[in-house]
């Protein structure tokens, strides 16, 4: 399960941050988590609640904004939001598109006190 290994990275950010502007404690944690990230959010979510003791986050609340895969086709220019896994514009049809959000997983903003 990927989803400890991301936590204990995501922690250290959160407490390298929290250094940085001279916190104590840590209150919420807004993330940003893609669709397409493989990353299940549940298992993110009981990652976060099991590390999360004994840190500076140990009370904060984790929020999970999940983003759609979004796409932008090289054709038509159109950019669309997808749901399912294949990979063609909405608008035209074309396979010949890229991906511009919803692969990865971003921290967003902390709230400190």
């Amino acid at each position: 399960m990927h989803e400890y290994s991301i936590v204990q990275a995501l922690l250290e950010q959160i407490e390298n941050i929290a250094e940085e502007n001279k916190a104590t404690k840590v209150t919420k944690i807004i993330t940003k988590l893609g669709a397409m990230s493989a990353i299940e959010p549940h298992l993110l979510e009981v990652a976060f609640d099991t590390f999360k003791e004994k840190t500076i986050a140990d009370s904060a609340e984790f929020v999970m904004n999940i983003q759609p895969l979004t796409i932008r086709c090289k054709e038509c220019g159109a950019v669309s939001e997808i749901e399912k896994t294949h990979y063609t514009c909405l608008q035209c049809g074309s396979v010949d598109i890229e991906v511009i959000d919803g692969e990865d997983m971003y921290l967003m903003s902390l709230e400190m006190e």
